[in-house]
């Protein structure tokens, strides 16, 4: 029998874009890899790197219960018939149906990456708040399961985690989904005007609203700096800004909306420094990981997993979440300092290469898997 791992990840485009590192550190370590995933367009490109892919068809904005179920039935067949060494569950919603399907199967040994907070601990709706005790609960009660171990990005969500009753020995750190350092460059300087980047999906959680916000209110006439936005709706999403909406926005503010782009270097060579005004809490941003990769300084809310790189005073300004006022005031400080931009820029490169390489995770996950494997069963749960 192979050693094969199984990866269960809500859409195959977040795969590619979020797991590679680690799914290549597997394979290149004698593993199998598969991942089960709802497939799109990124069937082809997860064969060509020599994962054998399988359709499971899950929705990421709906949580219902029957649609949930539903899922953790195929899962649950697809384990039963590759029987893998480890399944690794990646974010909320697949660590709630492969964890059951786990149940179900038998399946032995369960890694889950929680890689951020969502909307089930960060949303403000009152119906999202009402139900966070019983998913919180169910989510505990989940990740305590014997034979499983618990991935986090950051300090705050490993404090999360144990406060939902994990032991600290089944909680591992392992910082981000890893940066390819040597595709990702520093990048030169972009000639004026200074622009500003957000690279994200366009949600509200995200900070979007209030990063248009901050810098509508920088007119008199016109703000002195561009602003670029990159990156696609998610109508799945119940917090996702409307395309009608964005284009309104552009359209009155001078903004620049670039929908997806492919390559992101495409748009850090245009830009000369980076925005994340999340409101929630990230598992550790992608987008500031890359910006800073090129070499790019940061303007980023003070929440869990962007604080990991966004340092203020050393690769970034820092401000509050939901604070228009104080965004703005960061964004025209950074727009208007070349010589800070170039020193908080150079620091960002630093300290990705230091810390969050896409080598250094895949290694980090590679040893987590061995030891999972070479661990004895328990004798309680």
């Amino acid at each position: 029998m192979p050693k094969r791992l199984l990866f269960a990840v809500t859409e195959d485009w977040y795969f590619l874009s979020h797991r590679l590192p680690m799914a290549r550190a597997a394979r290149d370590a004698g593993f199998e890899v598969h991942v089960a995933t709802r497939l799109d367009k990124g069937e082809e490109a997860i064969r060509a790197e020599g994962f054998i892919p399988h359709h499971l068809p899950l929705k990421r904005g709906s949580f219902s219960p029957v649609g949930m179920v539903k899922s953790a039935f195929g899962l649950r067949t697809l384990i039963q018939e590759l029987e893998p060494a480890i399944l690794h569950n990646v974010a909320m919603k697949p660590i709630l149906i492969g964890t059951l399907a786990a149940l179900l199967s038998g399946q032995k040994r369960v890694v889950n990456s929680l890689t951020g907070r969502g909307a089930v601990f960060t949303d403000k709706d009152r119906r999202v708040q009402f139900t966070r005790p019983l998913i919180a609960g169910l989510l505990g009660w989940l990740l305590r399961r014997d034979r499983s171990w618990t991935v986090v990005q950051n300090p705050d969500d490993a404090n999360l985690v144990e406060g939902l009753g994990v032991a600290k020995e089944r909680i591992v750190l392992i910082p981000g989904s890893g940066v390819e350092t040597d595709k990702l460059t520093p990048l030169p300087v972009p000639p004026d005007p200074v622009t500003a980047a957000y690279v994200g999906r366009m949600l509200a959680i995200k900070g979007v609203p209030t990063l248009i916000e901050a810098y509508a209110s920088l007119g008199q006439p016109e703000p002195q700096f561009m602003l670029l936005l990159a990156g696609r709706c998610d109508p799945e999403n119940p917090g996702s800004l409307a395309p009608e909406q964005l284009k309104e926005f552009a359209s009155a503010f001078g903004i620049e909306w670039l929908g997806h782009v492919d390559d992101v270097r495409e748009v850090w060579k245009r830009a000369h420094f980076a925005v994340l005004a999340s409101s929630g809490g990230e598992g550790l941003p992608k987008t500031l990981l890359e910006a800073a990769a090129c070499g790019r300084p940061m303007v980023a809310t003070d929440v869990p997993g962007s604080r990991e790189i966004a340092i203020d005073g050393q690769t970034a300004i820092v401000v509050p979440p939901d604070d228009p006022q104080a965004l703005a005031a960061a964004l025209d400080r950074m727009a208007s300092d070349s010589e800070l931009r170039a020193r908080l820029g150079a620091n960002a490169r630093k300290l990705v290469e230091e810390k969050f390489s896409a080598d250094a995770i895949g290694q980090a996950t590679v040893e987590l898997y061995d030891a999972i494997l070479e661990s004895r069963p328990e004798t309680t749960s």
